[in-house]
């Protein structure tokens, strides 16, 4: 099976265990007993969630960038990426809110942290001045406000890869293009050198041969001296 596919099954797994554990602290608190040791099961999970998700999303990125999947295959995966991204903010809000006594709730949406009903709870932030005032209801449309926000960041963040993503095919497209053309003149180049070579050898053996044609005609100069010189009556 796909290393890739195999740790999004865990990681879809892990989630469902995530929500199983959060209906059992809300059920803790609905009996009045102490969810805190649930509690910290919840958070550790939540970690290896958002590692684990974070492992699937570079793996893939590498997998698209390095051409090791096809184009469609990852539109497919980054989708269910992106499934078990809202997922995951779904199992935060509930770990954050269901279940939860108003006053603990209000310190939940405030601190941005889960809560047991303890008086005491170290997570607890201090109320900035926006929210003071505010009751529960007011604290809910105050934070699904800023998740509004949030998700519109990660709208225009998701558009601003996407353009980026469709630059780096197009770049790479250009470089095959590229490529080609230097295969090309690379093959023209070589070919040229072949030719200028054979050239070469031609042009020395004719020199070779023109030195040889000159060597006899002064050789044949030579002996016609000699027999004139030998014929010519002397005085």
């Amino acid at each position: 099976m796909d290393p890739w596919l195999s740790t999004y099954d865990s990681t879809h797994h892990l989630a469902r265990e995530i929500a199983e554990k959060i209906h059992e602290r809300n059920r803790y608190l609905r009996n009045g007993e102490n969810p805190a040791k649930v509690n910290v099961t919840v958070r550790s999970l939540m970690k290896r969630l958002s590692e684990s998700i974070g492992h699937l999303r570079d793996s893939l990125l590498r997998s698209v960038s390095t051409r090791q999947i096809t184009q469609m295959e990852g539109d497919r995966r980054q989708n269910l990426v992106d499934e078990l991204l809202t997922k995951e903010r779904q199992l935060q809000m509930s770990f954050k809110s269901e279940g939860t006594e108003p006053d603990v709730i209000r310190s939940s949406l405030i601190s941005g942290r889960a809560v047991g009903p303890s008086p005491y709870n170290p997570w607890v932030m201090e109320e900035p001045e926006e929210t003071q005032g505010l009751g529960i209801g007011e604290l809910r449309q105050h934070q699904q406000r800023m998740i509004a926000e949030q998700d519109a960041g990660l709208d225009a963040l998701s558009s601003i890869i996407s353009r980026q993503k469709q630059m780096g095919y197009d770049i790479g497209n250009e470089l095959d293009e590229q490529n080609e053309i230097i295969d090309d003149l690379t093959n023209l180049v070589e070919n040229t050198d072949t030719k200028v070579r054979h050239q070469t050898r031609r042009v020395k053996l004719v020199d070779q041969k023109s030195g040889s044609c000159a060597m006899m005609v002064v050789i044949v100069l030579l002996l016609i001296a000699i027999v004139v010189v030998a014929v010519w009556p002397t005085k």
